[in-house]
């Protein structure tokens, strides 16, 4: 299966919570073209994990649009979004041991994570999902001989074992050395452009970030910013709103006017002084 794309309008997501309705995001619009690998950036609460959740459908959107592929998330039924992650998205949840079986060996945990995937779909033997991470040599070792990056391997190698068009994984580097760090992120990376599956994952690791072709900054339930090939922008919301980079935010108190000019097409801000102060 080549890469799923990822499009949201106006996405919404409200969790109750003390008797008390917060908006986790509140009008996310993105686009992820097929076969892209993108990072999700920002701090904890931002909303990360709950868009990552509503992509993989754990969760539902409580207003907007919400596309994967061909399937429309915010009108799925409980057993078509069961179909979806059994074939078309794969989740690395936080935590490498929540996606895996203890007793079980990482050929035998692959053979397994595919055994909800649909009779008519095509599927790769459990040999070959391992060696796209590099653990082909250790499919039949137990898990407790496995070094703590081999075993998130494990949990990338079960993410992808149905070969889906969608990987999704949550801060899949957490609490590994700088050396099982840049290997996970290596296999990942090799991942997508040996299959062309589109990868959405967050990361709260600036050197992680950094080797990203691509990175979303999610504040506040907001799109803040986006970086491409290590260069930040700012991003125009689908209302027109702006908001600014951190560093900019910071010089210019909340109220502050702004003088909005284009010549040439090119765009201007400033600050102004209102009159009477």
């Amino acid at each position: 299966m080549g890469g799923l794309a990822i499009s949201t309008s106006g996405l919404v997501h409200i969790y109750r919570s003390q008797g008390h309705d917060v908006a986790a995001l509140s009008g996310i619009g993105i686009t992820v073209p097929p076969g892209e690998l993108v990072g999700l950036l920002g701090p904890s609460g931002a909303g990360k994990s709950t868009l990552l959740q509503l992509c993989g459908g754990l969760l539902t959107p409580s207003a907007g649009r919400l596309q994967i592929g061909e399937h429309n998330l915010a009108t799925m039924t409980e057993a078509e979004l069961d179909r979806m992650r059994a074939g078309d998205v794969g989740i690395v949840l936080q935590g490498a041991g929540r996606n895996l079986i203890p007793y079980l060996s990482p050929e035998d945990n692959v053979r397994f994570a595919q055994r909800a995937a649909s009779r008519d779909r095509t599927l790769p033997e459990p040999l070959e999902v391992l060696n796209l991470v590099g653990l082909g040599d250790q499919a039949r070792t137990p898990l407790t001989a496995l070094t703590p990056g081999q075993i998130q391997l494990c949990a990338v190698a079960v993410g992808i074992a149905t070969s889906p068009g969608l990987l999704l994984a949550d801060e899949p580097t957490s609490q590994l050395d700088h050396r099982a760090r840049d290997e996970v992120i290596a296999a990942i990376s090799a991942i997508n452009a040996a299959t062309g599956m589109t990868v959405l994952l967050i990361t709260h690791d600036p050197e992680v970030a950094a080797v990203l072709p691509r990175t979303i900054t999610i504040r506040d339930g907001r799109i803040a910013s986006e970086g491409r090939a290590g260069e930040e922008f700012a991003v125009v919301a689908t209302d027109g709103s702006l908001p600014l980079p951190p560093h900019v935010a910071e010089l210019l108190p909340p109220g502050t006017l702004l003088r909005v000019t284009t010549e040439n097409g090119e765009v201007r801000i400033s600050p102004v002084e209102p009159e009477g102060r």
